[in-house]
């Protein structure tokens, strides 16, 4: 791997710190305390062309890949805009239906949401089905060549601003297939069709998007609907775990780095006892080591996403790209929050709004303990733990 970024890479990523400089994070905090999305914001990008990136050219998209998507939301998250819905809809939704769907669905579908026109979100949690996806309960009967969908999902972000979304279902239920993994179908639906309802959950977390309990009650899909095969959706739908680790990587690692930059700079210009508080130990190595572990983290993100890129197993990558972000995160916030001292604590600062953000990477969308079994047995080969 050439870790030299291309031209082209390289201007994505100073486009992500140029529109979040535009758009700045006291915009963002605004946005976010108030559970506003920034439609503004996001309309510039898709004018711009980067709401499309991993869609192919000629549906309005840019062609390119993961790299160049995790550059672009590495870069808008190190200067305090980190989006979710980035990681939901043009990379899970829009790349799934790249990837995955009909011709007719990428004709109708691709151009518009590359343009800013349509937004899409991504449905597969379900109160009884977490972590353990197996379980999902959400069903979609057959009814001749249609389908009737009905069931409920849960912490599914920004459904309030889409007007699609992609939903996990199955068409078989758990109890009657031979393997765990058979009987699951991807849909494209329409969130304004007749049977689906969500309303948002009350959450602690500070972030522009909001997350809702949705419920299908009888919702009627056709064979158009459906991305990929009929009952074979497993196999498609793992493919998107790879991007989703990678991107909720990128957002942690510049969240951290936007954190600790800003410890930097403020520890450089606090006085306390007759000099700057950068210049004591106590306050400048818990910000070096942050900075390192957020560089390592970075690096491994980067290799994950050119590996899923180049068709290798990324797997393993990804999986401890999300781990080592995540943690290393979560220690640049906590770092930034101590330098800062109360001033940490301040809207004025908004050092601890970033908090619940990156602490909210360790657990999802997939949890710490469930990345170290995976990278135990996947990569170490240990035995299975559950």
């Amino acid at each position: 791997m050439d870790f030299a970024l291309t031209p082209e890479q390289q201007m994505i990523y100073d486009y992500g710190s140029k529109l979040a400089q535009s758009y700045d994070h006291k915009h963002w905090l605004e946005k976010a305390r108030a559970h506003e999305f920034p439609r503004e914001m996001w309309q510039r990008a898709a004018e711009d062309g980067f709401c499309g990136l991993m869609v192919p050219e000629e549906y309005g998209g840019g062609g390119l890949g993961l790299l160049e998507m995790a550059l672009l939301l590495e870069g808008m998250a190190d200067h305090g805009v980190p989006l979710l819905m980035y990681v939901v809809g043009p990379t899970m939704a829009l790349g799934h239906i790249s990837k995955h769907g009909s011709d007719q669905q990428k004709s109708r579908y691709l151009p518009d949401a590359c343009a800013g026109k349509t937004l899409f979100c991504f449905a597969i949690t379900e109160p009884t089905a977490g972590s353990n996806s197996m379980r999902i309960n959400s069903v979609a009967k057959p009814d001749g060549n249609r389908f009737k969908l009905s069931g409920n999902k849960v912490f599914i972000t920004g459904v309030d601003v889409c007007d699609y979304a992609v939903v996990v279902a199955r068409t078989t239920p758990h109890d009657q297939v031979q393997r765990k993994t058979d009987g699951f179908t991807l849909f494209i639906v329409d969130l304004k069709a007749k049977g689906v309802d969500y309303h948002a959950i009350d959450m602690s977390i500070v972030a522009p998007e909001e997350q809702f309990t949705m419920f299908f009650d009888e919702v009627d899909l056709g064979p158009e609907d459906v991305i990929g095969e009929v009952g074979d959706g497993f196999n498609t739908l793992f493919d998107l775990l790879n991007p989703e680790r990678v991107t909720v990587a990128a957002l942690s690692c510049g969240i951290g780095r936007f954190a600790v930059n800003k410890a930097a700079e403020y520890a450089s210009e606090r006085v306390v006892f007759d000099g700057p508080i950068g210049a004591y130990q106590g306050v400048q190595h818990p910000l070096a080591v942050a900075k390192t572990q957020l560089e390592m983290a970075s690096l491994m993100t980067r290799q994950a996403a050119w590996q899923y890129d180049n068709g290798e197993q990324a797997g393993p990558a990804a999986n401890m790209a999300k781990y080592a972000a995540a943690e290393a995160g979560i220690m640049g916030v906590e770092a930034s929050l101590q330098a800062h001292g109360g001033n940490g604590f301040t809207h004025e600062y908004g050092i601890y709004d970033l908090y619940s953000m990156v602490r909210l990477m360790r657990t999802a969308p997939i949890n710490r303990e469930l990345i170290l079994n995976y990278i135990g047995e996947r990569v170490l080969g240990m035995p299975r733990s559950y």
